[in-house]
C-alpha cells in the first residue's frame, strides 16, 4: 500500500498543517497507527498542535546527524494512542537534503501504517525535500484563485518529480462566501482549475481552528471533522461519497 503521503500548498494560510493533525487523527481512530512528520524547518506547528510542545527534545535533524537515534526522534501524542511526531529543527539551515529525508522515512516507515508529512507552502527546496519519499500527495487550497493557482503550480511540480497519485482537497469552505465572492460558478469550476481530482470538502469551522491551537486534537469533536473520517476511508481505497458537514 502507498502508505507515505505528502500534504502540500501553494501558499500559506490554507489550513495544510490543521488537515494533517485532523486526518492523522482520522486515521488513529480506524486503528492506523500514524507518523506525523514536519517538514517545515523553522516554522514547526504540529508538536503545539498535538500538545508535546515541552516534550520535543530531538527533532529530524538530530536524528540524521546521529544526535539521537530514529525512535527517539518520535514522540507520542498526549491524547490519542498510535499517533506520533517527528517534529521539524527549529532553524532552517538544519533543513534535510531530499536523499537524506527520503533515507529517514524509507527507515522507519515499516513500524507505521501510514506517514502523513507536512510540506512547508510553495514549491521551494523544503517542498522539495519533503515530497521525496512520498508515494501520493494531498493538495490542500482554498476556493479562491490564488490558492488554487498556487495548487496547480505544486501539482505540475509533484508530477516532475514523479509522483502522480494526487487528489485536492478544498478547506475551509463557506457555501454563502463562496457564491457571494463569484470567484468561480461552482465547485467544478475549482476542481477544473486545480486539474486535479477532489477527495475531500472541508467546511469553514472555528471550532476545528481552536481544538488546534488549544493542542486538543482529538479530545474535543466538532462536526466538521466528520469529513475527515470520510476522507481517511476514501485514502483507505473505500467507496464513500464526499460529505460537507
Amino acid at each position: 500500500m502507498d502508505n507515505v503521503i505528502v500534504v502540500a500548498s501553494g501558499k500559506g494560510g490554507t489550513g495544510k498543517s490543521t488537515v494533517c493533525i485532523c486526518l492523522s487523527v482520522a486515521l488513529v481512530k480506524k486503528g492506523k497507527r500514524v507518523l506525523l512528520i514536519d517538514c517545515d524547518c523553522g516554522m514547526r506547528g504540529l508538536d503545539i498542535m498535538l500538545d508535546i510542545e515541552q516534550d520535543i527534545l530531538f527533532d529530524a535533524s538530530d536524528a540524521v546527524c546521529g544526535n539521537c537515534t530514529f525512535a527517539e526522534a518520535i514522540y507520542g501524542s498526549r491524547h490519542n494512542k498510535n499517533l506520533f511526531l517527528m517534529a521539524a529543527p527549529f532553524d532552517a539551515e538544519n533543513e534535510l537534503s531530499p536523499s537524506v529525508f527520503k533515507q529517514l522515512v524509507d527507515s522507519v516507515k515499516t513500524a507505521f501504517d501510514y506517514v502523513i508529512i507536512d510540506s512547508p507552502a510553495g514549491i521551494s527546496s523544503g517542498f522539495v525535500t519533503a515530497a521525496a519519499p512520498a508515494d501520493r500527495a494531498l493538495i490542500v487550497t482554498n476556493a479562491e484563485p490564488t490558492g488554487v493557482r498556487g495548487g496547480l503550480k505544486v501539482r505540475k511540480k509533484l508530477e516532475a518529480l514523479g509522483i502522480k497519485n494526487l487528489r485536492l482537497v478544498i478547506n475551509r469552505f463557506d457555501r454563502k462566501m463562496f457564491k457571494k465572492l463569484g470567484f468561480y460558478e461552482d465547485l467544478d469550476a475549482v476542481i477544473d482549475a486545480a486539474q486535479t481530482q477532489l477527495i475531500a470538502l472541508v467546511p469553514f469551522s472555528i471550532e476545528i481552528s481552536v481544538i488546534m491551537q488549544r493542542g486538543a486534537a482529538g479530545l474535543e469533536n466538532s462536526s466538521a471533522l466528520a469529513v475527515f473520517d470520510r476522507l481517511a476511508d476514501r485514502l483507505e481505497g473505500k467507496r464513500v461519497p464526499l460529505l460537507f458537514g
